[in-house]
């Protein structure tokens, strides 16, 4: 049952944009008839189904898609450089679904110089606040939302002296992932283009015959 409940709640995130993994659980479980709460999977096992999910059903559109919120993603990062931005979340892992947001984070001593940033560049954003687990502490910290070509982007303003401290991933609870912007070129460099992928993956099934 947790195996089914897991799978139905990552379809729901892949198909139907639920972005709460609480409540895409809830929602599998009702659905499926499981009553005992007992049976529902963890985060990480909902997270595993989404991925088998995408490759199994979305392989070819999964590509492209982190392809441009990559790129979009790697565009704006460039162009915030002076504040530091690391890329978060589910475009970086590789889970982003057709409702995901580009997530980044930003070291500044001034959340206020990012506001005039934007203001100077006649760039529209809304405010907002959220809260981060760094190291063993609760943190709001002020968030910027803007809208990319593809994707929104939401930037949340740490002060620089928060990056020497652990972050958490709000879904799996352990250790976030971050990358700078070398490593997202380096990342886009590494993967193939999405027409490519099928040729690539032959590649190597003829590959794997030969030997």
């Amino acid at each position: 049952m947790r195996e089914l409940i897991a799978q139905t709640a990552a379809r729901m995130i892949a198909e139907d944009g639920i972005q709460d993994y609480a409540l895409a659980k809830r929602k599998a479980a009702r659905q499926l008839g499981a009553a005992d709460t007992h049976s529902l999977p963890s985060n990480s096992e909902v997270q595993q189904a989404l991925r088998l999910h995408q490759e199994l059903y979305q392989k070819d559109e999964q590509a492209l898609r982190l392809r441009q919120l990559r790129t979009e993603a790697l565009a704006a990062m460039r162009l915030l450089e002076r504040f530091n931005p690391y890329l978060t979340g589910s475009v970086l892992t590789g889970t982003a679904t057709r409702h995901s947001d580009i997530n980044l984070q930003l070291f500044t001593d001034s959340a206020k110089e990012v506001e005039l940033f934007l203001l100077n560049r006649n760039t529209p954003y809304e405010t907002g606040e959220k809260r981060f687990r760094l190291n063993d502490d609760a943190l709001s910290v002020p968030t910027f939302t803007l809208q990319g070509e593809t994707s929104e982007i939401r930037l949340a303003v740490f002060s620089s002296g928060d990056l020497r401290k652990s972050a958490y991933d709000p879904i799996e609870g352990k250790p976030l992932e971050r990358a700078k912007i070398k490593q997202l070129e380096m990342l886009l460099t590494v993967d193939p283009a999405p027409g490519n992928q099928s040729q690539a993956c032959a590649g190597k099934r003829q590959e794997s015959q030969a030997k």
